[in-house]
């Protein structure tokens, strides 16, 4: 299995009409995954309406959802192509289950890692994953190593394969365009732990 999430929270909004694709409508809405922290990542859920109709899924009901991670590269809008992350739910169920936030990754590094110290003088390492799908389409997706891992995927090479576990997170940034800010929320696979594949 090269892409399995397994995410558990609160749905926090009313599901809404995301694309058409073959004889499918496909609906979107947020889910709420609290960390150990406090902290609250709000990550975006995408699922086949027959899947949304049968939960009738209200907005206020605590969800797991099972499926894989996916990007796609928005070329709409005026900002130019932009990387959007989300899960592409194959299952949900309603739960009372307590929160997680579990990504399993297997792929090849696209670009070449990125170490840099955060403003706490923390290491940390940039990572592009591309995760193959079916149908000979992949999958780009931002991976972030913390510490001595971040020291360690910084000796990566790109073509090099890795296999990782991790959580999706959600960060929130500021973009300045044309004088004019805006808040922006980013999306990564913050890396628990990763081991590369021998070639």
């Amino acid at each position: 299995m090269n892409n399995a999430v397994d995410l558990c929270g609160s749905v926090a909004g009313r599901p809404r009409f995301s694309h058409k694709g073959g004889n499918d409508n496909y609906y979107t809405f947020p889910l709420d995954i609290e960390r150990l922290s406090g902290y609250v990542d709000t990550v975006n859920v995408i699922a086949r309406q027959d899947l949304i109709e049968n939960l009738e899924v209200d907005g206020s009901a605590r969800l797991a959802v099972s499926g894989e991670l996916r990007s796609f590269n928005n070329k709409r809008g005026e900002s130019g192509n932009r990387l959007v992350i989300s899960v592409f739910a194959k299952e949900l169920r309603f739960t009372e289950e307590e929160d997680r936030n579990i990504i399993l990754l297997r792929g090849a590094l696209c670009k070449k890692p990125n170490l840099r110290q955060t403003p706490m003088g923390r290491q940390i390492c940039d990572m592009m994953l591309a995760v193959n799908r079916r149908y000979g389409r992949s999958d780009y997706l931002p991976c972030i190593a913390w510490g001595r891992m971040a020291e360690k995927a910084a000796q990566l090479e790109v073509g090099d394969q890795i296999s990782l576990e991790g959580r999706l997170q959600s960060r929130k940034y500021i973009k300045t365009e044309n004088g004019v800010s805006m808040e922006r929320t980013a999306f990564e696979v913050s890396i628990i732990m990763f081991e590369p594949i021998e070639k």
